[in-house]
Parts: C-alpha cells; sequence; structure tokens
C-alpha cells in the first residue's frame, strides 16, 4: 500500500484530469453553443428590436364579401420608413407589393384569418398541408354582410355573443363580445405587424447569407420573416406552444419589465442531448397554439406556420412601464418564412377552446388498449436471450407489462426494417412468445437510411429520387448514427406512400401482427449539420425550402409510418406509432414522449407541465421517459418516478445504454415490490383510462389535465403544475424531493375528496398537508365520481379482458355520483360503426343506475359478458344492510369491505360484494 506521502503528488496529477471531466461532462449534457439564440437569428433579433408601433403601419383597403369570407388589400398607410439598426439593410430598398387579407368564420366560434403576397411575388410562399382536416371547409359560415358601426372599421358575425372587427387604419384585427364590446383576442394592436416580401436579387453585392458554427445557410429568397403581437383580454394566465422543459404550467414573461435578460419561447424542432429541465429553449416538437384563462373566459390563438417561431411573453409594463395593462396578456410571435394563417378561438369555457382547436386539427386517435398499459423499454436489450430473460423477469416478480421494445441495435447496422442476424436470428418466433403472453413489441424506424448502395432501401430511394436535396440539387447527406444518410423527402405524398409499403409483412421481413414501431430522430437529427438538424437551404417536394417546412418534417414521417401500419393491417388493426418529432395534427397519428430527459428530481418535477401542456394542445397520448433516459435513478428516485408515471397518459420506462440495467426488481425486494403496486394501480385504472381515451378521441379533451381545466372558477389551479386531473375524477400529487416527509395538497372547491388508498375524506377549497407515505403518492378521486376498475392482474392488459369490473362510487353531500365506462374490441376500429358498450352510472337516492348512452342509430353490435363483482360505496353513510337489483328483484350482500384487493387493504369502505350485474345490460342496484 502506498504512504499519504506518495499518494499526494499522484493525486495532484488527477485533479486537473478529473476537472477536465467533469468540465466534458457538463459540456456533453448541454451543449449551448451549438444552438443558436435570438441575437443570432437575424429575424428574432430584428422583431425583438422594435418598439410598439414603431413599424410603418398598413390600412385596409377594397374590404369586401367574396365567396362569403372577408377579402381585402393591406398597403402602406404612410411613406416608407428608413432602416433602422435592427432591420434588414435590404428590407427597405423596394416598395412593398400589396399583401392579401382573407377572414373566414366556421361553425362553434373559429375565426381564420389568412395573409399572404399577390400573386406578382417571385415564387409561391410555402403554406403547411395536411395539418389542418380536410372538412374543415364544410363547417365554414357563409358570411353575407359587413357592418361598419363606426367609420374605419368593419364587423361580422362570429358566434352567439361575439364578432369580429376588421379595424381599417392602422390594420388590427378584434375578437370581442358583442354589445359589451370586450375584447378577447386581437392581432396587432400595438402596430408590431412586420411582412417581409421574398424578392429577387438585384445585384451580385447583395448578401443574404448567413453564418452559424461554419456553417453557411445561402437564402436565395433573401428574409421572408413575419411578425406580430397578439393580445390575449381578461387573461391571468397563457399556456402551451409545446415543446419545452419548465416546473411552471403557466408560460413565464420573457421580456418587459422585471425581466433582466431571456430568451423568447422557441419552436424549432431539435435533437437536444440531455435538455435542461427549466428553460424557453425549443426541443423535440412544434405546436405554435396558445390559449389563456382567467376568472371570467378562456380563449386561443393558433398560428399554422411549420418555419422555425420565437414567441415572446411581455411583461406587464412592455409597452407603458408608468402604466402597466391589467387583465390583459400580450405576445409577440415572429417567424423566419410562411404565411399568416391565424385562428382565433373564442372560447369562452378552457374545455371549448380545446374543442375548437382540436375540431381544425383533429382529435387524437383511439388507441388500442394494450398501448395504454406498461412499456418496458432500453437502449438496447441485447438479443433474443436478453428479451426473453427480461420477458420471465416480469412474470416471475408478478409485473403486469404489455409491451417491450427494441433500439437501434437490433438492426443490422443501423439499416432499418432489419434484424441483426446473429442477435435476433428468429424475430417471428421471440415475437410469437411475446404474443402468446398478449405482450407485443415495438422496434425503431429513424429517418435517416444508410448511404450504402447494397441496401435495397437506400437503392430504391436513389432510384426514384426520393431523397431531400441539397441546395445544390444533390442527394442530402448527413450524418447520423448508421454515418452517411439520406432522408426521404415526407413533404411528398408519393413519397410517404412508398414509405407506408415498407411496413408490409412481406417488406419488412421478421415482423409480425403484434409489432408496431417507433419514429425517434425524426426532427430530423442531423449531427453534423447545422444546430444538429438538416440545413435551412434543403430543398424538398415543389422547390420548398428545409426552412419552410423544418418543424413538420417530423409530422409527416409520423403520418407515414402511422398509414404504413394501417394498411398492413387493411385498415382494420388501429397503429401504434410513437414518435419524438411533432407539429399541429401529430393527434391524429400516434403518441410522443418528452425525449431524452435526465435521472434526476428536477426532471421528475418538469415532467408533469409538459405533459400537461401537450394534453392541452392536442397531443393528449404522451409521456416522460420513467426514471430518466440519461443517469443513474436512486431506488427512492426511480420507485417515486414510477408512482408518478403509472399516471402518465403514455406509461414508458426507458433508459440510456450507458446506465446501469434497471428493470424494476434490480433494486431489492422493497423497491421492487413499491414499483410492482404502483404498476399494479396503472392496471386496475386502465377501465378509466380507456375510458377516457374514448373521450379525448371525441372531444379532444385530454386524459391529463391541468386543474384549472376541470375547475376553471378556482384561481388557486391556475398555475398549478405539480398536482394534475386524470379525467373529471382523480386528482394527483407528485412527490418531487429526496425522502421529503411532507406535502402540500390543494384539493380545488366545490366538492370534497377521498383519499384512494384509505378512502378519507377531505374538504375542498383548502390546502392539507400530508404525511408522504413510501408506498404510494397522493391520490383522491372527487366526490360526485364513479370510477371503474379491473382489480384482477394478469401477465398483460389482454388477458384481462373477461375480467369482472369494481366500481367505485365516491358520493358528494347530496349522496349522488355519476361515472362512465366505455369498451370496445380495444384493437379495431369497428367501434366507428357503433360496436361498444357505453355506459353512464349514476347514483342517486341510494340507488345505482346503469343507462346505456350509445347512440340509437349506430348499428354496429359488441357484447361482453363481464359482469361487475364489486361496488366500493364512499361516503354512504352506515346502516346498510343489503342491495336489491332489479330486473330480477335479487339480492346481494353489502359489508365492510378494503378499497382495493391488493395486499395490505384494511376493510375500510361500504361494499355491495358479488352483484354480478353485466357491464351490457340495463339495471337498478338500491341499497336497503
Amino acid at each position: 500500500m502506498l504512504s499519504p506521502a506518495s499518494r499526494s503528488p499522484r493525486i495532484l496529477l488527477l485533479v486537473p484530469l478529473l476537472l477536465l471531466l467533469l468540465l466534458f461532462s457538463a459540456a456533453s449534457a448541454w451543449k449551448k453553443d451549438e444552438f443558436r439564440n435570438c441575437k443570432q437569428t437575424p429575424f428574432c433579433k430584428r422583431a425583438r428590436g422594435r418598439k410598439p408601433h414603431s413599424v410603418p403601419s398598413l390600412s385596409v383597403a377594397d374590404v369586401s364579401i367574396s365567396d362569403g369570407t372577408v377579402a381585402a388589400r393591406l398597403l402602406p398607410s404612410q411613406p416608407l420608413r428608413q432602416a433602422t439598426a435592427v432591420d434588414d439593410p435590404e428590407s427597405d430598398t423596394v416598395p412593398p407589393r400589396p399583401l392579401l387579407l382573407r377572414i373566414s368564420v366556421y361553425q362553434g366560434g373559429v375565426l381564420r384569418l389568412h395573409i399572404d403576397e399577390d400573386t406578382s411575388a417571385p415564387r409561391r410562399r410555402f403554406q403547411v398541408p395536411d395539418a389542418l382536416l380536410p372538412d374543415l371547409d364544410d363547417r365554414r359560415l357563409w358570411l353575407s354582410r359587413l357592418s361598419s358601426p363606426a367609420s374605419g372599421s368593419s364587423s361580422f358575425y362570429l358566434a352567439d355573443g361575439f364578432e369580429a372587427v376588421l379595424v381599417h387604419d392602422p390594420f388590427e384585427i378584434q375578437v370581442r363580445r358583442k354589445g359589451l364590446r370586450e375584447p378577447v383576442v386581437s392581432l396587432n394592436s400595438h402596430g408590431l405587424f412586420d411582412f417581409e416580401q421574398l424578392r429577387d436579387k438585384k445585384n451580385d453585392g447583395e448578401d443574404w447569407e448567413e453564418q452559424f458554427r461554419g456553417h453557411t445557410d445561402t437564402r436565395p429568397h433573401g428574409p421572408q420573416s413575419i411578425s406580430f403581437d397578439v393580445s390575449f383580454h381578461g387573461a391571468d394566465f397563457v399556456y402551451g406552444i409545446p415543446e419545452h422543459a419548465s416546473t411552471s404550467l403557466a408560460l413565464r414573461p420573457t421580456s418587459g419589465p422585471g425581466i433582466e435578460y431571456s430568451e423568447p419561447y422557441r419552436l424549432f424542432n431539435l435533437d437536444v442531448f440531455e435538455y435542461l429541465h427549466d428553460s424557453p429553449f425549443g426541443l423535440y416538437g412544434s405546436i405554435p397554439f396558445m390559449l389563456s384563462h382567467g376568472a371570467r373566459s378562456s380563449s386561443g390563438f393558433f398560428w399554422v406556420n411549420a418555419a422555425e417561431m420565437q414567441i415572446d411573453v411581455l411583461a406587464p409594463g412592455w409597452d407603458d412601464p408608468a402604466a402597466p395593462a391589467n387583465g390583459r396578456i400580450d405576445t409577440l410571435w415572429m417567424s423566419e418564412a410562411g404565411v399568416v394563417d391565424a385562428f382565433f378561438f373564442v372560447g369562452p369555457k378552457p374545455k371549448d377552446v380545446l374543442r375548437q382547436y382540436t375540431g381544425i386539427t383533429g382529435t387524437p386517435a383511439m388507441p388500442q388498449k394494450f398501448a395504454v398499459a406498461y412499456h418496458q423499454c432500453r437502449w438496447n436489450y441485447r438479443d433474443e436471450e436478453d428479451v426473453a430473460s427480461v420477458d420471465a423477469g416480469f412474470d416471475e416478480h408478478d409485473i403486469p407489462y404489455d409491451v417491450l421494445w427494441l433500439d437501434i441495435e437490433h438492426t443490422d447496422g443501423k439499416r432499418y426494417f432489419t434484424w441483426d442476424r446473429l442477435l435476433f436470428p428468429n424475430p417471428k418466433e421471440m415475437q410469437g412468445k411475446l404474443a402468446a403472453k398478449g405482450r407485443h413489441m415495438v422496434t425503431i424506424v429513424d429517418p435517416h437510411i444508410k448511404r450504402d448502395d447494397s441496401f435495397y432501401l437506400h437503392k430504391e430511394a436513389t432510384g426514384r429520387g426520393y431523397y431531400v436535396k441539397d441546395a445544390t440539387g444533390k442527394d442530402f447527406d448527413g450524418w447520423c448514427w448508421p454515418g452517411s444518410s439520406s432522408y426521404p423527402d415526407m413533404l411528398n405524398p408519393e413519397i410517404r406512400e412508398w414509405w407506408a409499403e415498407k411496413f408490409s409483412f412481406q417488406n419488412y421481413a421478421g415482423s409480425t401482427p403484434s409489432l408496431y414501431i417507433w419514429n425517434d430522430m425524426n426532427e430530423p437529427s442531423v449531427f453534423n449539420g447545422p444546430e444538429i438538424s438538416m440545413p435551412r437551404d434543403a430543398i424538398h417536394y415543389g422547390d420548398v425550402e428545409h426552412r419552410e417546412l423544418h418543424n413538420a418534417y417530423g409530422y409527416y414521417f409520423h403520418m407515414a409510418t402511422s398509414n404504413g401500419l394501417l394498411k398492413r393491417g387493411n385498415g382494420k388493426d388501429r397503429p401504434f406509432v410513437l414518435s419524438r418529432a411533432f407539429f399541429a395534427g401529430s393527434q391524429r397519428y400516434g403518441a410522443v414522449w418528452t425525449g431524452d430527459n435526465t435521472a434526476d428530481w428536477d426532471h421528475l418535477r418538469a415532467s408533469v407541465p409538459m405533459i400537461l401542456t401537450l394534453g392541452l394542445t392536442g397531443m393528449t397520448f404522451s409521456g416522460a421517459d420513467v426514471g430518466g433516459f440519461f443517469g443513474n435513478p436512486e431506488p427512492e428516485l426511480l420507485v417515486r418516478w414510477y408512482q408518478l408515471g403509472a399516471y402518465y397518459p403514455f406509461f414508458r420506462a426507458h433508459a440510456h445504454q450507458d446506465t446501469r440495467r434497471r428493470e424494476p426488481w434490480l433494486f431489492g425486494e422493497h423497491s421492487t415490490a413499491l414499483i410492482r403496486e404502483a404498476v399494479h394501480v396503472r392496471y386496475s385504472l386502465l377501465p378509466y383510462y380507456y375510458t377516457l381515451f374514448r373521450e379525448a378521441s371525441v372531444s379532444g379533451i385530454p386524459v391529463m389535465r391541468p386543474l384549472w381545466l376541470e375547475f376553471p372558477a378556482d384561481k388557486e389551479t391556475y398555475n398549478s403544475g405539480e398536482a394534475f386531473m386524470v379525467g373529471p375524477s382523480l386528482l394527483v400529487q407528485g412527490i418531487y424531493e429526496e425522502r421529503q416527509k411532507s406535502v402540500s395538497v390543494y384539493l380545488p372547491d366545490g366538492q370534497s375528496w377521498y383519499n384512494l388508498r384509505n378512502g378519507v375524506s377531505y374538504t375542498g377549497g383548502v390546502s392539507h398537508k400530508l404525511e408522504v407515505s413510501e408506498d404510494s403518492i397522493p391520490t383522491f378521486q372527487r366526490a360526485g365520481t364513479i370510477i371503474p376498475r379491473k382489480d384482477r392482474f394478469r401477465r398483460s392488459s389482454t388477458q384481462m379482458v373477461n375480467d369482472p369490473y369494481t366500481l367505485v362510487v365516491a358520493l358528494n353531500g347530496s349522496f349522488a355520483a355519476e361515472g362512465e365506462l366505455y369498451v370496445d374490441d380495444g384493437k379495431s376500429y369497428d367501434f366507428e360503426q357503433g360496436a361498444y358498450i357505453h355506459r353512464r352510472f349514476i347514483f342517486a337516492d341510494r340507488k345505482l343506475t346503469s343507462v346505456n348512452v350509445h347512440p340509437a342509430n349506430l348499428g354496429g353490435k359488441f357484447s361482453s359478458d363481464c359482469v361487475i363483482e364489486r361496488i366500493v360505496l364512499l361516503g354512504l353513510p352506515s346502516g346498510a344492510k343489503k342491495a336489491v337489483i332489479e330486473p330480477g328483484n335479487h339480492e346481494a350482500d353489502v359489508e365492510l369491505g378494503p378499497l382495493t384487493l391488493r395486499g395490505g387493504s384494511s376493510p375500510d369502505a361500504i361494499t355491495v360484494r358479488k352483484p354480478n350485474v353485466r357491464i351490457a345490460d340495463d339495471w337498478t342496484l338500491r341499497i336497503l
């Protein structure tokens, strides 16, 4: 052994090395310099440097009604200004052309504003195709007249109680309450509308190129940005515009008094390695939809634009520090390219805004039932033996799961649609063994195609000219997992159709009907590209620059993959596709997740606002990697993440290949038992979750909800990002600190709440300080609700299909409650023809009634022999003796029983045992 004296020089020599390693670790976690900030982004820098009403104003001319819409031209209303320090030096040398304005109104309180250049522009500006529902025009209202109550404006009908006003000079759009003339949402109230028009170079001396970290963006059509201000009147908070990480649900101000310096919220899909847990920096997806909420009403604004976008939330007093406006939130929207294609949503209730938004972008697809259960993933399960071992481990430890995932290492040299023949020689047999237990497999398929002349997919794409082109017209060649790679041009419908065909059983050798797909790296990620992505001057179908559609590339890839699985199943099998990148409308094609998070408590905390924000913007089928993708969670953090993740809409554990293995049974018997209990909670609630997914697919209302969505008048809920609702009935409070002993839980006003573990009742409208238990996180059922459960546990959800149900009836102060149950075959589209069971359970006057809410005009049929084996009654006064069930006049026992059937539950609740009424039937159960 070395003496202390002899060790000292070695220790001193190691210190610099250790510091270097620490610096490297920090740099690799967040390489800030690899990404542009606003000051390094000319269009953002220009727009952000402007003061209110400093932009030359536009006036509205030639207003008319054309084809049921308002049509007009926008013209300069004053002499052209001289260029300022923040403006593009070329922007004022050419007189602007008139802009064409069109306003349409749609059913349900939706206004659409469209502004574009006229036909004399050098080229057509890009407008995002296929993001909106194809039948949108069928719901357009036919405007027949304009009203001009005062000179200088035109007003027209928008919805009952609302009107739209087009102010002529200077140009402004107002959505307001009719009669009271109270504004709800307005655009250009602060005169910041600016539209950089396309133009041709007049001489070689004009330099439009931009440089960033050695990359050159040629910008062949010059600056083409658009910016404007949007004001939300009567708003206390604004939400939305994912994706960014934050511990705050509400969007914090990014500019104005009291804000020393902050970046705007950036919408630019990027592969961000180990992102910060609290930053306005853009991540993997972009949805330019913002909604506001206040005590009086809610409203929303959505800009259909797939170019890079930067959005400032302006602090009160930004326009006049001496007179800050109250009850109004101003925002500044800035985009590099595109057109103005914007939607205003009048609400007035928060759920109305969500219905209005999903009414134009689509409601979430109805998932298969297995997809709502638990998923086990890792980069990477090594081989078929590893897969079999993990699968057996779940059975051995009595932990159900439904899906096992394979990352990129399962392929032959990162060639997608292939298998490593040494590690996975029998993929069909491997999938068959999982399917025998009712389980499924997911494999990864990314958009980068290995440039290998022996790879059939590359040969086909090259031969057909299906790749995105670089600025010179050659196939774009970038670096990703396989090395040299090219990317299919998914903007082209023909190429999307070609891609979809690759998922057939014939083309995807080794695939089976129980195999589904994961789309990763589809921002798109290009390791040697600017900001780890594709150059903005790359060329797509129709001569569209990549800058114009960047944020929608992953959307089209997701769409093509989902359609491929749909074709594979002859239109009968619901696809499951997880995508990392997303855009408005992605909810129609599958699930998303929050990307490469980290195993720490801050990322656990940030997961809730991130998932809530995704749900508010249509993407309800979302979740975060349980345990954190990077790093090695301590057992306590992992257990807490499972306990919280069991309530995410998408419930998946995932980890980086450099982390230690973390299957649920590897952290000791005690931790295994706690994780098992968390997973069992999710499986018991699958009937409730599946019912909520059905509601989301019809109405657009998310499964996981911020408290204020259910309690819009309760101001205490407006910025609550640590607790959330699952549907209308469950409130969940996460535990976000190590060795936390107590937690304060605010239970919204209006009803009492029942602890889900022991049935104890708590008063609403106040905060409760509760002791923290290691075996669960605080979860409460709202009084007045009924939740369906299944309390028998199998290896997978598909093996629970015929198991009986439990109803948990939580009575309110009037001893009443309601709830619903939706059941279909869990996999096909037969439900669209009416093949489903939909029941409403109503408890009143000591009677529980099952009512059929299936529309009578739908002819499809679905049958089930499942029965209800237990009815748990919370809040019912003692003294109940028995239950009588009609029809049939048969009796069932009433006794004290456990709230759950899992081990350790004490007899805390009045329970009707074995009523054995069928879920498909009408019946009434009377408590005597």
